[in-house]
């Protein structure tokens, strides 16, 4: 498949997943988080599905899919076991305009679900083009091991980083080469010893004098709460 890799914003837009097993719950629980409206469409639900449906999570339809559900959605997931029901989405769809996705259907799909990894505002997405998602679930868990907590805190350096140079310096080009600069200079490194002296040394020796750590906002506490998250949820 060639597939063109993006990121969609799905804050507050209404989202369709037919299904309600456990594929349909990985994908629910992953729009929910991403801020979308979720509608599922399903005569049974697992116990994670009903319970934010009980608390209005999530809006719930009762019954099987039927011609005419795909209205008012431009992004829909099926997530049934029935083939039949997948090829109905896929016409409607497509006679809508319709963006869908569907398990174990590659061939139907406008669009794939990668395999993520996420450290706060980083993500890193996989996919196999839908050839072999044993494969995109293998390199996700080996991303996981390189990608270490330091790396959701380097992002967020590098963010208020940028927004201080920008208050600070007018030249563009001036900019663009201390954030280049920071970026290779390997600061994750010290950042995942929890050296936080060393990490302040390469904050000055690539932005100046007024960019440690203590100046762009990280407290001791912040700082060690990055490390202290990612301990927890092993």
């Amino acid at each position: 498949m060639a597939l063109l890799p993006i990121f969609v914003e799905v804050q507050s837009r209404p989202v369709l997943v037919v299904g309600g097993g456990e594929v349909a719950q990985r994908k629910v629980e992953a729009l929910v988080e991403a801020g979308a409206r979720v509608t599922v469409i399903s005569p049974r639900l697992t116990p994670r599905l009903a319970q934010l449906a009980a608390r209005g999570t999530i809006r719930h339809l009762a019954r099987r899919y039927q011609p005419g559900d795909l209205t008012g959605f431009t992004l829909v997931y099926g997530a049934t076991d029935d083939p039949g029901v997948h090829r109905q989405l896929a016409v409607e769809a497509r006679s809508r305009g319709a963006m869908l996705n569907l398990a174990d259907q590659p061939h139907l799909c406008d669009f794939i679900v990668p395999a993520v990894v996420r450290r706060g505002e980083l993500v890193v997405a996989i996919s196999t083009g839908g050839s072999s998602p044993a494969l995109a679930s293998r390199l996700r868990r080996q991303f996981e091991t390189i990608l270490g907590p330091e790396y959701e805190l380097l992002l967020a350096i590098m963010q208020e980083a940028r927004k201080r140079l920008h208050a600070s310096t007018e030249n563009r080009l001036s900019r663009m080469d201390a954030l280049n600069s920071l970026a290779a200079s390997g600061l994750e490194e010290p950042l995942r010893r929890r050296d936080f002296a060393q990490a302040d040394r390469l904050l000055v020796e690539h932005l100046g004098e007024n960019f440690s750590l203590a100046e762009l906002g990280f407290t001791a506490q912040r700082l060690n709460s990055y490390f202290e998250s990612s301990e927890l949820a092993r």
